[in-house]
C-alpha cells in the first residue's frame, strides 16, 4: 500500500503515475470549462454545470495542495516555491473572487502541466533539453544581446527614416521599437510600415538580418543537443 508522500510525489510507482495523470486531466478540464465560461448568451443550465465543474476542480486542487503541503520535507520551502505558489494561485480565486472578476487567474493552473514531464517516460528529453541550453548557454547570451541591440539600432533606423513622413506612426524610437521586433522577427504584422524610398531600403536589410535571428538560435540548439546526446551514449 503506498504511503500518501509516495501516491503525491513519487511519480516513479504506479499509484504516483495515476496521481499525476489524474491532476493532468483535472487541470485541462477545468481550463476548457473556463474557456467556455466565456461565450456570451450560455444558458443558466450551461452555466450552472460550469460553477459544478469549478468547484469539484477547486475541491481536488485544494485538497491535493494540502497534501503536498502535509509531506514535503520542508514545508516553508515548498510553499515558497515555484510550483507551491501555482498551485496556490490556482485555488486562490475561487476563495478571493467574492464580487471580483478574478476568473482570468485560473489560465495560472496551465503552469501546473509542467508537472507532467516529471513522468519517467519525458524526463530524459527534459534532461536532455536542460544540458543541451548549459552546452550553449553562453553562446545563446551572447547571440541575445546581440539581438537586442540590433532592435535598438532598427528602431532608430526606421525613426529615422519614417518619422518626418509618419510622424503619428512613427513619432518616437520607443514607439518604433514595435516595428523593430515584428520585422526582426518576420513577423510583420503590416499595421505599420515603411512608405519612404529610405525607409524601404533600410527595411531590406532589416529583414535579412531578421532570418539570422530566427535561424542561429535554432541552429545553437539543435547542435547542444547532437553535444547532449553524444554525451548520454
Amino acid at each position: 500500500m503506498p504511503t500518501l508522500k509516495q501516491v503525491v510525489e513519487d511519480s516513479d510507482t504506479k499509484a504516483g503515475k495515476t496521481f499525476d495523470l489524474f491532476i493532468q486531466a483535472v487541470i485541462v478540464i477545468s481550463l476548457v470549462s473556463f474557456t467556455i465560461e466565456t461565450l456570451p448568451d450560455l444558458s443558466p443550465t450551461t452555466r450552472t454545470f460550469l460553477r459544478g465543474i469549478e468547484i469539484v476542480s477547486v475541491t481536488i486542487f485544494t485538497v491535493e495542495y494540502l497534501a503536498r503541503v502535509l509531506v514535503a520535507s520542508n514545508r516553508p520551502a515548498f510553499i515558497f516555491s515555484f510550483f507551491g505558489i501555482i498551485d496556490l494561485l490556482a485555488i486562490l480565486p475561487f476563495y478571493l473572487g467574492m464580487g471580483l472578476d478574478l476568473r482570468s487567474l485560473r489560465a495560472f493552473r496551465l503552469l501546473r502541466l509542467v508537472r507532467i514531464f516529471k513522468l519517467a517516460r519525458y524526463s530524459a528529453a527534459a534532461r536532455r533539453f536542460h544540458r543541451a541550453f548549459l552546452i550553449a548557454k553562453e553562446e545563446l547570451a551572447l547571440f541575445l544581446f546581440a539581438t537586442l541591440i540590433i532592435i535598438y539600432l532598427a528602431a532608430v533606423g526606421i525613426y529615422h527614416f519614417e518619422n518626418p513622413a509618419q510622424p503619428e506612426a512613427f513619432s518616437s524610437v520607443f514607439h518604433s521599437l514595435w516595428w523593430a521586433v515584428s520585422t526582426l522577427t518576420t513577423v510583420g504584422y503590416g499595421d505599420i510600415y515603411p512608405i519612404t524610398a529610405g525607409g524601404k531600403f533600410f527595411t531590406f536589410f532589416i529583414l535579412a538580418a531578421g532570418l539570422g535571428i530566427v535561424s542561429i538560435p535554432a541552429g545553437l540548439v539543435a547542435s547542444a543537443l547532437a553535444k547532449a546526446r553524444e554525451m548520454e551514449d
